[in-house]
């Protein structure tokens, strides 16, 4: 098998490193450079950065998938392998087993022979596959008779040389290779055909039912013998056919030994066989739509082989067999990831929920509360400068009353934490929980994960921004009118103490007595302190708001920068190799004309469970 692990910058599995044991680590942008890349028309990948000219990378080592397939499964092919690779480290390695697996077979058998189809007859014990086999190949090849099981391991039939490597693939023995009568040179239609005969897929031996999951994995076809006795087993239906549903283009269901039954009889259970596989979800080749053949035979007769070899011969003239098969195994990958990648409805951060982790930052660090101080502190300095003395000594009385001391700390309560934890805790949560809602589960952990790590020292980092911006309201600037208002209230303190003292001299009989002139100085100035403090009072509110709600915007920018490159850009790089990869996974899906897909998520070739036993009821 072909090694299909993408290069180190995609990554290994989930908390390990590739096969080689170097650690995983994810490169962001990679699908866009590798596009950009493959747009370049005969452009050359240059070395990466940090390599040497020529020297091989381990991407290059890679085999071609899809190589010599056709352009839209070749597509598919690469968009599978490299959502693989950018997956290991975001989903489980058991969902991505599949993938895996059918990248390695079609980089097996693209190496391999491209003029041959090998198709695989399967069917129960006693279904008389071994006798049609026998037929097609107009010579006794593989055993039959009574004793059950009669076949125990494959035997191959090849109509033109050159098949060794797929038989190899096989693992066919040498001594159960043959060739058809004549060595198949007259049947120029069936030339470039393998058939291979299993073992009966019901046989009490473990063996032999593992050897035919193993080579039903493989081969390009498949002709699926039933009798009319057990055309209705539930181990065929349930282990085989609708597991393989997707597969029925590929497929031919023949039923034998109808030299059993009347016409009319034939002609029931044919049609009770078309209810039967239509419940499994196989499509029916009919009307000229693809799907499954379904047509009735008699080996021991030879009632309807040759319409069976004419079918086979232009199924295998056609030489789309190896794609068709690898296109079914695309669907039915594809089919066991959809829940990893595709989510119930549009997934994302918008503006609104960015904008709400932002408010929830700055309650956090209490911007609001911040801005309101400062705004506090510059109109209680305006009016402290300019009020008038008397009043401020009031005011100072007051203070030293209410706290009897006179510490200017005691003024606002001084908070033990610059930020609340839980608060920002709790932001980050809501934001991750709105980011991963209708995600895909394991695109919805990593984000989660992307946030908790940004969340980690995101509290710390806010008090720290905190302390630098400093306090708003420990230094207010003062503004230019500030001196022209002191000025004034000195002068009207002036007037005051002027016009007392004016009073007091014509009392003691210094000054000439005249009572009018004294008290209108002492009144104006003791009226016009109040006014000028008022007046100060009034034009210092504008410029107060202003200068809170810019102390709270910087602390809230602040806040919101912190918060973003911690929490909100980890998540938008996860959301972005969400949608990276969901595009590959559309190219996947990729559209085919028969769009039937069934038993998606149930065990497939190769890794087929055990069912029921008994008859399906008609």
């Amino acid at each position: 098998m072909v090694d299909v692990d993408v290069d180190a910058e995609a990554g290994g599995g989930r908390g390990g490193g590739g096969e080689d044991g170097r650690e995983a680590r994810w490169d962001d942008g990679l699908i866009a450079r590798r596009a950009a890349k493959r747009a370049a028309a005969g452009a050359q990948p240059g070395p990466k950065d940090g390599e040497a000219k020529g020297e091989e990378t381990e991407e290059d080592t890679l085999p071609p998938l899809g190589g010599h397939y056709s352009g839209p499964l070749r597509g598919r092919l690469d968009a599978l392998h490299e959502l693989v690779g950018l997956s290991r480290t975001r989903v489980e390695s058991e969902a991505l087993a599949e993938a895996g697996r059918v990248l390695d077979e079609a980089a097996a058998r693209q190496r391999l022979s491209s003029r041959h189809t090998v198709i695989a007859i399967a069917g129960a014990t006693g279904s008389g596959k071994s006798t049609l086999f026998n037929a097609l190949a107009g010579v006794p090849v593989s055993e039959t008779g009574l004793r059950r099981p009669t076949t125990s391991a494959p035997i191959a039939l090849s109509w033109s040389e050159g098949a060794a490597g797929l038989l190899d693939r096989l693992a066919v023995p040498g001594r159960l290779r043959r060739k058809p009568l004549a060595g198949g040179a007259a049947d120029t239609g069936l030339q470039g055909l393998v058939l291979i005969d299993l073992p009966d897929h019901d046989s009490a031996v473990t063996a032999h039912r593992d050897q035919v999951d193993r080579v039903l994995g493989l081969v390009d076809g498949v002709i699926w013998v039933v009798d009319p006795e057990k055309y209705a087993d539930a181990a065929l239906h349930e282990r085989y056919l609708r597991p393989l549903a997707g597969h029925a283009e590929v497929t031919f269901v023949v039923l034998n030994q109808i030299d059993r039954l009347g016409t009319e009889a034939a002609d029931l259970v044919l049609d009770d066989l078309r209810r039967l596989l239509d419940e499994d979800g196989v499509a029916l080749g009919e009307h000229g739509e693809p799907g499954a053949t379904v047509l009735a035979v008699s080996a021991v007769t030879g009632d309807g082989v040759p319409e069976l070899r004419d079918m086979i011969a232009g199924f295998v003239q056609e030489r789309t067999a190896p794609e068709r098969r690898l296109a079914a195994d695309v669907d039915a990958a594809a089919a066991r990831l959809r829940p990893a990648y595709l989510a119930d409805g549009r997934a994302g951060l918008d503006e609104r929920a960015r904008d709400a982790f932002t408010d929830r930052l700055a309650v956090a660090v209490g911007a609001q509360a911040a801005g309101e101080a400062a705004e506090r502190v510059w109109r209680r300095g305006a009016i402290r400068a300019c009020g008038t003395p008397w009043l401020r000594l009031y005011r100072w009385y007051e203070r030293l009353r209410a706290h009897g001391s006179t510490d200017p700390h005691l003024d606002s309560p001084v908070e033990d934490e610059l930020t609340a934890r839980q608060r920002v805790e709790q932001a980050v949560r809501i934001v991750a929980d709105e980011a991963s809602r209708g995600l895909p589960t394991p695109w919805a952990q990593a984000v989660r994960e992307a946030a908790a790590r940004g969340a980690e020292g995101l509290p710390e980092a806010l008090d720290e921004l905190t302390v630098t911006l400093g306090d708003p309201a420990a230094r207010p600037p003062r503004p230019a009118w500030w001196p022209a208002a002191v000025l004034a209230q000195v002068v009207m303190t002036l007037l005051q103490i002027f016009g007392a003292l004016w009073l007091v001299g014509q009392i003691v009989g210094v000054v000439e007595p005249g009572l009018l002139p004294p008290v209108l100085v002492m009144v104006g100035g003791i009226v016009g302190g109040p006014l000028v403090e008022w007046a100060c009072e009034g034009a210092v509110k504008g410029p107060a708001k202003r200068y809170g709600q810019e102390a709270e915007r910087r602390l809230r920018e602040a806040a919101a920068a912190c918060g973003r490159a911690r929490v909100l850009d980890p998540v938008a790089a996860e959301l972005v190799r969400y949608r990276e990869v969901r595009e590959q996974y559309a190219t996947v899906v990729g559209s085919r004309p028969s769009a039937r897909i069934v038993g998606g998520g149930r065990g497939g070739t190769g890794r087929l469970g055990a069912t029921r036993t008994g008859v399906r009821g008609r």
